[in-house]
Parts: C-alpha cells; sequence; structure tokens
C-alpha cells in the first residue's frame, strides 16, 4: 500500500535539470499552478525520504512534507507563476520554511496567508564588517563572546534593556529604524543598507492587538532562543572579490559580526491572531484550501488589510530590534578594544529578512505585474540595477545572507538575473532542519556538541546549554550543499564564505 502510494505520487515529478524539479498539476487537489522545487543530488534524497515516510501512517513531525506543502501553496486563489521550493526547503506550518509564492495584487481572489509569511515576522540576518582581523580577536576571543554575552539578551524570556515604554513601541512600529536613528542607536547609513530601508510604511500600530504588544514591550533588543544567534565570524573565502570589495571586504581573515533575530513573541502573536480572523474570512467568503493551515483571506478584505498592516508593524519591529543588538554590539567591541565603533569600521553589509510577505513589481509572461510576494524561509535576492537594492550595491546585485547552523560556516551570496526571472527574486536563507527539535533532543548530548565547537576552535556563551541539542549542526541540512544548488541553478551567486569563531545564543 505505501509503495503503490509513492509511486502513484512519482509520476506527478519531473526532473527538469541536474538542480531543478518540477511537480505537475494532480499531485495535490486543485492546483492552478506547477510547482518546482531546488536541490541536488543529496538534497534530493531528503525530500524524497521525506515524502516516502509520509506515505506510511501519521505525518512527518505533524506537518505534511515539503513537496506536498508546495503543492497545496500551487493550489490557493490568485497565485501567479510557480510554487517555489528553495533547497532548504522542510516542512513548516501550512507553507514549508523555504516555500516562496507570489500572488496577483489586482485579482479580486488573491490571497494573503500568514503560513506563507511565519509566526517570526521578519526574521532575518544582519551582517557588519570590522577593520579587525583574527589575529587582533584570538587572543581576546573569549573576553569578546563574554562581552557580547553581557551586552546581548539572550535565552526564552529575555527583557530588553533599551529604554522603551508604551509610547516608544507605538512609534518604533510606526516607524521602524527611523525610530532607531531618533534614538540614536544606529548610523544614519545603516538604514541605507537594509531591505525597505528598514521601514515598512503600511504599518499600522493599531492593527495590533494589546495582548501582542504587551508580548513585545519587554523584548526588543534580545536575541531570544532557538536557531537565533549571535556570531563573531571570519572571512575565510572570497569567490567574487568584486562584490566582496563593494561590501567592504577586502581580505581573508577579516572579523565580521552576523545578527540573527526577529520580531519574537510580538510576531507570534500577530501571526496568531490573524489566523483566528482569516479562518472566519474564509467561511464568509467560501475560501478552500488542502490544509488548514493555510489560512488566509483575499487580499483587498478587511482582514486581509489588518493583517498586512500588522505584519508590517511586525516587520518594523524586528528592524528595530537587530538595530538595538547592532548598537550592543558595537558597545561590546569598542569596550573591548578600548575605542569607537566608528575607528572600528563596523559598518552593516546588509539586513535581509526571512519571513515577510511584500508587493513587489514583476516581469510576468512578458508584462510587468504587482504582486504580494510572500517569502517563507527565503530571501529576497535582487540582481544589479534592481532600483530598490542600494547604490553601492547596483553593479553587484543585492547581498544575500545565509546563516550557518552553530558551528558551520555561512555564507553571503549576491542576486542574479535568473533568480529575479524564476523564483521572484529569491533564494535559499540557511541551512533548513534535517531533524525536528524533538528528534535532536533525544538523539544528541548537548555535552557532545559543545565539546566538539571547543574542538572547532569555537568559543560559546549559551543561556541554556541543554537547547544546544536542538541546534546542533546534526539537525540541520548541510548548509554548503544548500548554497552550491542555489549558485549552481543560477538563482544566486556565491561572493564569500564566513566561518563563526564564537557563537552567543540563548
Amino acid at each position: 500500500m505505501v509503495v503503490r502510494q509513492y509511486n502513484e505520487e512519482l509520476k506527478y515529478l519531473e526532473k527538469l535539470t541536474p538542480y531543478s524539479w518540477r511537480i505537475k498539476k494532480g499531485f495535490q487537489p486543485n492546483m492552478n499552478v506547477e510547482g518546482i522545487f531546488y536541490v541536488n543530488n543529496h538534497l534530493e534524497k531528503l525530500m524524497f525520504d521525506e515524502l516516502r515516510n509520509a506515505c506510511r501512517p501519521g505525518m512527518v513531525g505533524g506537518f505534511l512534507p515539503g513537496m506536498k506543502q508546495i503543492a497545496n501553496v500551487a493550489a490557493l486563489p490568485g497565485i501567479v507563476g510557480k510554487s517555489v521550493g528553495l533547497p532548504d526547503v522542510h516542512s513548516g506550518y501550512g507553507f514549508a520554511i523555504g516555500n516562496m509564492a507570489a500572488f496577483d495584487a489586482n485579482d479580486p481572489k488573491s490571497v494573503v496567508s500568514p503560513g506563507g509569511v511565519g509566526f517570526d515576522i521578519n526574521c532575518g540576518v544582519r551582517l557588519l564588517r570590522t577593520n579587525l582581523f583574527e589575529k587582533d580577536v584570538l587572543p581576546v576571543k573569549e573576553q569578546l563572546a563574554q562581552s557580547m554575552f553581557d551586552h546581548i539578551p539572550v535565552g526564552v524570556g529575555s527583557k530588553g534593556i533599551i529604554p522603551m515604554n508604551a509610547r516608544d513601541l507605538e512609534e518604533a512600529l510606526e516607524m521602524g529604524m527611523d525610530w532607531s536613528l531618533r534614538e540614536g542607536y544606529i548610523w544614519a547609513e545603516d538604514k541605507e543598507h537594509c531591505e525597505e530601508y528598514g521601514r515598512m510604511l503600511n504599518a499600522d500600530p493599531s492593527k495590533v492587538s494589546m495582548r501582542a504588544k504587551k508580548r513585545g514591550l519587554p523584548q526588543l533588543g534580545t536575541l531570544g532562543a532557538g536557531n537565533h544567534y549571535a556570531e563573531i565570524q571570519v572571512v575565510e573565502e572570497i569567490y567574487d572579490k568584486w562584490a566582496a570589495d563593494k561590501m567592504g571586504i577586502e581580505e581573508k581573515g577579516q572579523i565580521c559580526v552576523m545578527i540573527h533575530s526577529g520580531s519574537r513573541g510580538f510576531g507570534h502573536q500577530v501571526a496568531t491572531d490573524a489566523l483566528v480572523q482569516m479562518e472566519k474570512a474564509m467561511k464568509r467568503d467560501n475560501i478552500e484550501t488542502n490544509d488548514r493551515q493555510l489560512a488566509c483571506a483575499r487580499i483587498h478584505s478587511k482582514e486581509g488589510q489588518d493583517y498586512l498592516k500588522s505584519m508590517s508593524a511586525a516587520a518594523n519591529f524586528a528592524w528595530v530590534n537587530r538595530s538595538s543588538m547592532t548598537f550592543l554590539s558595537r558597545q561590546a567591541f569598542a569596550k573591548q578594544f578600548n575605542t569607537t565603533p566608528d575607528d572600528l569600521d563596523m559598518h552593516v553589509i546588509y539586513d535581509v529578512s526571512h519571513n515577510i510577505a511584500k508587493t513587489e513589481e514583476h516581469m510576468v509572461d512578458g508584462k510587468p505585474r504587482t504582486l504580494l510576494v510572500h517569502r517563507k524561509g527565503s530571501t529576497r535576492a535582487f540582481p544589479p540595477h534592481h532600483p530598490l537594492i542600494p547604490v553601492d550595491y547596483q553593479l553587484t546585485g543585492q547581498p544575500v545572507l545565509i546563516g550557518g547552523t552553530m558551528g558551520t560556516c555561512s555564507y553571503v551570496l549576491t542576486g542574479t538575473e535568473q533568480g529575479m526571472q524564476e523564483t521572484f527574486g529569491s533564494t535559499c536563507h540557511g541551512a533548513g532542519r534535517a531533524l525536528s527539535r524533538a528528534k535532536s533532543r533525544r538523539n544528541l548530548d548537548y555535552t557532545e556538541v559543545l565539546r566538539k565547537l571547543d574542538e572547532q576552535g569555537i568559543s560559546i556563551r549559551v543561556a541554556s546549554p541543554k537547547l544546544v541539542m536542538e541546534e546542533a549542526p546534526e539537525s540541520y541540512k548541510n548548509v554548503t550543499d544548500v548554497v552550491d544548488t542555489c549558485h549552481a541553478a543560477g538563482i544566486s551567486k556565491k561572493s564569500i564564505k564566513l566561518r563563526p569563531i564564537a557563537v552567543i545564543k540563548g
């Protein structure tokens, strides 16, 4: 029975290139468009194993396998092009994590789905460069790691040290990084190197519940737990010297700081509130989906617009959050080296969003169309000459920051024209889980994980050592496999490889 079902499903899958597969209509009911996913041979095996296992009684980690989730998204009203799975794709709530989809913003039937953004709205990555080199940092690596850990609040329930009252929060939700600039927490040029210049203009704090605001108020400027981190990294390889130069990366051995965090409990509550409203809207408007986790509303309905305005407020919260931790990281470095952040050249290279929906212009069938692009566990990757990327990167394409897992390397890519055409200017966001958190806790010993990091010369500061098991490299796909697949498929281009020497976690 299991074999027969699996063989039936294989009929709807077709290998297009060594790095991509088509999911034909019929794989799941009511598909409006086809699906596509990008994998190399190793990642391909993981995807098909997940599909095969799902044919057995019960489901994968409580969710459908990634391929079926990509196909279910392809059945949503108003979707255009294809439902796209990036190489780090894995099962998630509603949409797979690493699944992007674009909806015609002018089609009255088109929908917005919180499952296509995720619960950690605008979870993202920021990369800072310095003029320090590994030889400068190694003698004080432990002290620097401790200084970062002391400056940045981490862990479940951690509270921020940025002074913030209810009025400040309202203003931060509306203004994003403009609030951080006004309050003196960022440099003016930080905004230039941030998606949307660090501010979603349609944010409306009045659409956010009091419960979300209460959850968010104490958490601004905190790293949180899970897969979030602040890392001190060393430039290990430069693949594109010209692009690296534009980013201020001059040679191997240079020190960078990567901050990976999002909108904390605030964004989670915004998503939870929206899902309740959207289930009601679906009944009213007779919207049917293949999976109840794909709760959605018409883009132009009250529920759809309310969600987009509150999601934008959560995105602004996340940018202020990363900006606050940028301020704290600069303080930690300046204190350790007894100088100023300016003297250390601690400029933001770029800041990318991994969980967000945005209105963008794209070419579809040779014509420009306004689309609402959902990127969940995927990164915007616009090509050279795109008007929405900074002047500094007009000739190279947008920097794309791909965070590794604890103890593994991270990458900087750049956007390509091919990616613009095939994936609506989107690429991967990280490694993507291979083991569930529960399975990681069962299979791994945290003392062993910490020992391995120590052997690699990686200093670690962690609020809860046992949570380390969930984030061990063994729990994730190989980030190099993921990045190499994007590069080989042409949807983004490798520029820089970074190696961690100190990790700060919740």
